[in-house]
């Protein structure tokens, strides 16, 4: 049970010395006969055991004050009672006049401690045998950043970080001369045990902040290593160095200066330089204070040197002078080398934008070849622009993860990256979906839809296959282009946006524009900045990088164990077209990965498909036994259209898929899908030996 009493201090000199040492006495005395456990509490202050008689000694108690009586155990109220009725008593024994010599003696002497821990340059901290702080001096408190009201009456392992006065109260041994670190301050610290009658009432710490005394070592090893290093570089350039002091006698001279004079330091060192050349360089700069640069001096022995002589100031005081020497067949030399370095260097600078592959918002493109890295440069320069981008390349190869790169190399990265498939969306959707529709619009806007351009306000939007926008489509995009505005579909108010336009298509735009199926003006306003994307097969030496990646990333997603694949399988492979490019070979390792029975990938792990076409020339123009059918003529030759719908027909006729037909011909199958469409051309017509066919076409364009 708990019990809790207030008492009103009544004793005029209030809670002092000897008083609070009568409270502990008490305080045993009724926690040895109840059985509990006795506390004191200030108002609005923490609890202190009423049977440590520093801390009430620290809690300054006047008279007319209040103070809470806590009690834990069986008899707690009875207890609380007592101890606060005895607290609330004068405590006055028989003999007043010799007890209050008695307080007054007390009085003296703490007043006098206290005077003599508050002055003291070092932290003093002490606490009893239970851990508990019971001197904190100011300058405890200024050293360790801690308030005293929050150090007294708590244990020092809670108030300080790593303190061990608990350890030197158990081990009853002393710790002299330990350094720690609180904070940003180095503490030096003495920790003592406080033994009375052969028993440890507490410990003590006395510690002073040693942070200037390490810094000042600090900057004396700095010196030190700098002078180090200092002589290192004067023993290294090629230059020769000589120093002289005020009165003109050599300090110092480094190997090269050795060299050049061709005498020894030991016969250098010690000379005074009036003497050796009293109207030279050196002994001019000693007697009038200012430095001579670029002197020409003839040694007896014929060697010509360049010098510069400075004088050394110290608090404009003038204490020496340092001549710096070099040959002029060494300069001669350095010019030439140096002309030949420059111009290297430029051209290097050159290759080097070229070449090198732009920062951490492309690295998430893979490969190192010449072509993609000549892309990937244009692609970092357009980013540090507003300029529309146009990204073309086969389908497949990345366009997706440029324009990302594009965004977020931008200013605008943190600004929406709003990403439109328009081959995904059908025409008839694909105006809602782009600017937005109002409310009642359409059968079934039910409610205001933004479009993706006003999701895309202040940042970016990517139009991926561009190339499948209709007529219509075409020139509502224009006047976004052009005058950054548009309506929402069954609205009327004209919404402006700040929206960056990077496009990308797999198709001939230009080939489209000849053919009317894309507006002109729309293709210029959008290829201001064109970058192509080259397709895999142009970029072989990239493959391993790519294997390499998907086998990791593909490995680590499905949780199988496969430690490399073998030089076959690889070089299968790099032969391969890939008319899919990249995403068609991440879809192959996965495959791969997923149906391998052993630990290395070899070439039998490769699909069927890959693994027939390893012995044979990859691409469009493969077979053999190859005639033109009689349609187009032997002699003749066509206008290429005519050619291609052939081939189209017939490869369509025998795979009976754009996608087949596609991987056949090396092309991909939105290609082909397109193709057939411009020509009209149904997937029943007949297959007579596609690859004779093309064979005989490609020799007679050849010929």
């Amino acid at each position: 049970m708990d019990s809790r009493q207030q008492a009103v201090i009544t004793h005029n000199k209030g809670l002092h010395a000897r008083v609070a040492a009568m409270i502990v006495q008490k305080a045993y005395e009724i926690e040895d006969r109840r059985k509990v456990q006795l506390y004191f509490r200030p108002p609005g202050g923490a609890a202190i055991l009423a049977t440590s008689m520093m801390p009430l000694v620290a809690l300054r108690v006047k008279q007319g004050d209040r103070l809470w009586v806590e009690a834990e155990g069986l008899s707690a109220a009875a207890a609380a009672a007592e101890m606060a009725a005895f607290l609330e008593s004068d405590f006055l024994p028989a003999d007043a006049a010799i007890m209050n010599q008695v307080d007054n003696v007390l009085q003296d002497n703490a007043l006098t401690a206290g005077q003599i821990f508050a002055s003291m340059a070092n932290g003093l901290l002490v606490t009893d045998e239970n851990d508990v702080i019971t001197i904190f001096n100011p300058a405890a408190e200024r050293i360790l950043g801690i308030p005293v009201c929050q150090a007294i009456g708590n244990k020092a392992q809670c108030v300080i970080p790593g303190s061990r006065l608990h350890s030197i109260v158990e081990t009853k041994a002393a710790e002299i001369g330990c350094r720690q670190s609180i904070g940003l301050r180095t503490i030096l610290t003495n920790r003592t045990p406080i033994i009375a009658d052969g028993q440890v009432r507490g410990a003590m710490a006395i510690f002073e902040d040693i942070s200037v005394l390490e810094a000042v070592t600090g900057e004396l090893k700095a010196v030190k290593e700098l002078k180090e290093r200092l002589q290192l570089v004067l023993a290294s350039v090629q230059d020769g160095i000589c120093v002289v002091d005020r009165e003109g006698y050599i300090t110092y001279v480094n190997p090269a200066y050795v060299e050049l004079v061709q005498q020894s330091r030991q016969s250098l060192i010690g000379q005074n330089v009036r003497n050796l050349s009293p109207d030279g360089i050196r002994s001019r700069v000693l007697t009038t204070g200012r430095p001579a640069i670029g002197n020409i001096v003839v040694k007896p022995d014929g060697v010509t040197l360049v010098a510069n002589v400075s004088p050394i100031l110290v608090d404009g005081e003038l204490t020496g002078a340092v001549s710096v020497v070099k040959s002029v067949n060494e300069v001669h030399k350095l010019v030439d080398k140096l002309n030949h370095v420059s111009a290297k260097a430029e051209y290097l600078e050159q290759e080097l934008r070229r070449t090198r592959k732009p920062g951490p918002s492309f690295e998430k493109f893979i490969g190192h070849s010449g072509k993609l890295r000549e892309a990937l440069a244009v692609a970092a320069k357009a980013a540090a622009s507003r300029t529309t981008v146009l990204i073309s390349g086969e389908s497949g190869t990345g366009k997706e993860l440029v324009a990302e790169g594009i965004h977020y190399a931008s200013s605008r990265n943190a600004g929406p990256l709003i990403k439109v498939n328009c081959a995904a969306i059908p025409d008839s959707l694909l105006e809602s979906e782009l600017f937005g529709h109002e409310k009642g619009a359409f059968t079934g806007a039910v409610r205001q839809k933004p479009g993706k351009f006003s999701l895309a306000d202040k940042g970016t939007i990517f139009l991926d296959e561009i190339g499948e926008l209709s007529k219509s489509m075409q020139a509502k995009l224009l006047r976004v282009l052009q005058q950054k505005e548009f309506t929402r579909v069954g609205g009327e108010a004209v919404i402006r946006v700040d929206v960056r336009i990077i496009a990308a298509t797999n198709r001939n735009l230009v080939q489209m524009v000849e053919d009317g199926e894309f507006r002109e003006d729309l293709y210029y306003r959008l290829n201001v900045i064109p970058i192509l994307l080259p397709p895999l097969r142009e970029r072989v030496e990239d493959i391993p990088l790519l294997v390499d990646y998907f086998l990791h990333k593909i490995i680590t997603e499905q949780g199988k164990i496969i430690s490399g694949i073998t030089g076959e399988a690889l070089t299968g492979l790099m032969a391969y077209r890939w008319p899919g490019n990249v995403r068609e070979l991440e879809n192959v390792i996965e495959r791969m990965v997923t149906l391998a029975d052993s630990k290395v990938l070899t070439a039998a792990d490769l699909p069927l498909y890959l693994r027939e076409s390893e012995n044979q020339p990859s691409g469009l123009f493969s077979g053999s036994n190859i005639t033109l059918p009689a349609s187009l003529g032997q002699e003749a030759v066509l206008p290429w259209a005519e050619y291609e719908k052939e081939i189209i027909s017939r490869a369509l006729a025998v795979y009976g898929s754009f996608n087949a037909a596609g991987k056949a011909l090396g092309l991909t199958h939105k290609t082909v899908a397109a193709k057939a469409q411009k020509y009209g051309i149904a997937k029943t017509v007949s297959w007579e030996n596609c690859s004779s066919m093309v064979k005989s076409i490609k020799k007679n364009i050849e010929s």
